[in-house]
């Protein structure tokens, strides 16, 4: 309802400003500014699922005073999620794992393990589209309900919690969740352990930005992510910080 009022305002906007050019009032160069910058804020928040402005996002928790933060995993589960898990079980920290549909049915082993050990696993779409963004409501709701159908098959579980791909959200998101009745969870902090080499600057970038109540996300079909995480762990520990899973950090139901 937000973004329609928002977008209805910007629309009599742009057509009061065409109408003042035309009359020469102002310059179509205005208007043409107008118009990319309300792009770049559309683009803006439509890739950035902690902004709340298409769909309601569980991002952290504010409220939380004790040194505790959770720790979340993108796009697997893969062979490299065998690793994380063996880290995570040294250090005795249980995690969130958001995995692909078309992953859980290339490793079901693996996805069961995850469960095991006491992890969380959340829903990712089944082929983690780039098209997010393009996608119909229809589209979207197959994206996920496949995911939900592969996990519940592999596991037995009816998964509650949704994590846009890329963080990419619209309002077509909105309305597919609110059909299936899905929860959707962001991020505090991101890592971009998928896009950057360094492991030194990754693990700065994480350093810098925690605080109680955060959720980190890493991508666990990375490889170097297993060092990275290991260290951050060493790094938590060292600072009497709490690892715990982002449903208990967050408050809310996994599962239905």
């Amino acid at each position: 309802m937000r973004f329609k009022i928002i977008n209805t305002v910007i629309i009599l906007l742009l057509f009061a400003g065409l109408v003042l050019a035309i009359f020469g009032f102002t310059s179509f160069w205005y208007v043409l500014s107008f118009i990319v910058f309300y792009l770049l804020f559309l683009l803006t928040v439509s890739t950035n699922v902690r902004f709340n402005f298409f769909v309601n996002s569980i991002s952290e928790n504010p409220g939380i005073k004790e040194k505790q933060i959770a720790i979340s995993f993108d796009d697997g589960p893969v062979e490299n999620t065998l690793e994380i898990l063996k880290v995570l079980e040294k250090y005795n920290a249980k995690a969130g794992f958001f995995c692909i549909g078309k992953n859980i049915k290339k490793n079901p082993e693996i996805f069961r393990k995850i469960l095991t050990k006491g992890h969380l696993v959340g829903n990712h779409t089944y082929s983690h589209t780039r098209k997010m963004g393009a996608l119909s409501v229809s589209t979207i709701v197959k994206e996920i309900e496949d995911c939900n159908k592969i996990a519940e098959e592999t596991a037995g579980i009816k998964m509650k919690l949704f994590r846009p791909p890329f963080g990419i959200v619209s309002p077509k998101t909105k309305k597919a969740l609110q059909k299936i009745d899905m929860l959707s969870i962001g991020w505090s902090i991101r890592s971009f352990d998928a896009v950057l080499s360094s492991e030194e600057i990754i693990l700065n970038r994480i350093k810098k930005r925690l605080k109680p109540g955060a959720v980190i996300l890493l991508h666990d079909n990375n490889a170097k992510t297993v060092n990275i995480l290991e260290q951050l762990l060493l790094f938590l520990k060292n600072n009497q910080y709490e690892v715990v899973r982002p449903d208990k950090l967050l408050e809310i139901n996994a599962y239905s």
